[in-house]
């Protein structure tokens, strides 16, 4: 995800987890920083990304706000792969049937 972009619409964020979520407000925030930080020594050259990392900021904190309140949903869990289930049901039969021919 581009931080300071357009292309940054909250149908997208909902398909994000919470940790990821936290994790590009923490590198929105280092950028706006940054920024700042450029625009005191004179070196800033686009004034607009201030602005468009800052409304970043403020969509993902309005994304995480609303799924603790409950207006917007958690994107389910992936579960594993329904190869690795069989495998692992498999390997579990098979642990089953050698305990029956040990006894």
């Amino acid at each position: 995800m581009a931080i300071g972009t357009k292309t940054l619409a909250p149908s997208e964020l909902d398909t994000f987890e919470d940790q990821r979520l936290l994790e590009e407000v923490r590198k929105a925030k280092e950028e706006l920083f940054n920024l700042r930080f450029q625009s005191a020594t004179g070196q800033l050259e686009s004034h607009g990304r201030i602005r468009a990392v800052k409304r970043d900021i403020a969509r993902l904190y309005t994304v995480i706000r609303e799924r603790e309140l409950g207006i917007r949903a958690t994107p389910a869990p992936v579960e594993a792969a329904p190869k690795a289930k069989k495998a692992k049901a498999k390997k579990a039969d098979e642990a089953e049937v050698a305990k029956e021919d040990a006894e």
